[in-house]
């Protein structure tokens, strides 16, 4: 299966990371298919989310699965489209115990 997911760069305590896809068995900050953006999570600079939406809706449309985090970061950009089934907003596990015990 293909996955969209972040692959973690820069030195200890300082983070950055790649939007890549990749096929759903590599490891973390293995080989990846194509890179689609980047992300910056300190923001220290004006452009820390970057994403090329073209890349993106192609590999969407093709049937690549999101993680958690990069779907929140896919949902930040107008021109995304997402699949019906990724739209439904998901929830944390957090907010259900919340829930349950309410």
């Amino acid at each position: 299966m293909v996955k969209i997911r972040l692959m973690r760069l820069g030195s200890m305590k300082n983070p950055h990371y790649r939007l890549v896809v990749v096929d759903g068995r590599t490891k973390r900050s293995g080989d990846y298919i194509e890179q689609i953006g980047y992300y910056d999570p300190r923001e220290t600079t004006e452009e820390n989310l970057r994403l090329d939406v073209e890349r993106a809706n192609h590999w969407l449309a093709t049937g690549a699965q999101p993680t958690d985090t990069a779907l929140r970061l896919l949902q930040k950009f107008e021109g995304v489209e997402l699949p019906a089934k990724l739209q439904a907003k998901r929830r944390s596990p957090y907010v259900k115990r919340q829930e349950a015990q309410a």
